[in-house]
């Protein structure tokens, strides 16, 4: 039995994550095949709970989901101290290793809501490479960690990255300092030009960035010809 395909959407908050997984779906069921998501917060991040509240009360994050209008001032991965940088370490490899476990039971059918029934595509909001974007990649033995995790986790089959201009993300999803976000994104291909298996989709309108996604989904299905894809250029990191 072909195995699942394994396909995850990462970027910065508001870069359109949902609404392309909502797209990818939508075309995944017209095409007559089934899909599980999984975010990776909720489904794969080890001990979730605990590290929201610790952030909550030692930080000061406030809780709950940015909105046009309605900001939430996140402390989270935006605080860069030292101690936390060196944790973050061992917490993301916590993480990438329980990955491996859920993912695994994702491909055989097994879980809460699965009925023992293997689906045709996993698909990911969020995946371990939005944590290793977080760390400080300009340190030799950060990036070599970065590769041991990439070596062993399962590799997606399509791997996006939603590019999106901080300042217009912030806007749709504000929680974190647009500055911030900037070295957020600067970091996303630092981590792209390391790792060299994840597709872009650059800053498009809403329907040409769907259309993008689509081309790629089709390529991999085998269902559709190709085109020419459009690129980023990958910004400096400041």
């Amino acid at each position: 039995m072909k195995r699942p395909l394994l396909i995850s959407f990462s970027g910065l908050d508001g870069s359109g994550k949902t609404t392309q997984i909502s797209s990818a779906r939508a075309l995944l069921a017209e095409l007559g095949l089934t899909d599980r998501l999984l975010a990776f917060w909720d489904d794969v991040v080890v001990g979730c709970r605990w590290r929201e509240g610790f952030v909550h009360k030692v930080y000061k994050s406030e809780i709950g989901v940015g909105a046009p209008g309605k900001p939430v001032n996140r402390r989270d991965k935006n605080v860069r101290k030292w101690y936390l940088s060196l944790a973050r370490h061992g917490l993301y490899l916590l993480d990438a290793l329980h990955l491996c476990f859920v993912i695994a039971r994702a491909r055989s059918g097994q879980g809460p809501t699965t009925n023992d029934q293997r689906p045709d595509v996993i698909i990911l909001d969020r995946y371990v490479y939005d944590e290793l974007a977080n760390l400080p990649l300009d340190h030799a033995l950060t990036r070599a960690y970065v590769r041991f995790v990439d070596a062993f986790v399962p590799r997606p089959d399509i791997a996006f990255l939603l590019d999106a201009d901080p300042v217009a993300a912030n806007a749709r999803k504000p929680e974190y300092p647009v500055n911030f976000m900037r070295e957020n994104r600067a970091r996303y291909f630092s981590l792209v030009a390391l790792l060299g298996h994840v597709v872009v989709i650059p800053p498009l309108p809403l329907e040409q960035a769907k259309l993008a996604v689509t081309q790629v989904l089709l390529e991999k299905l085998g269902r559709g010809d190709p085109s020419e894809m459009p690129t980023a250029e990958l910004p400096v990191a400041s």
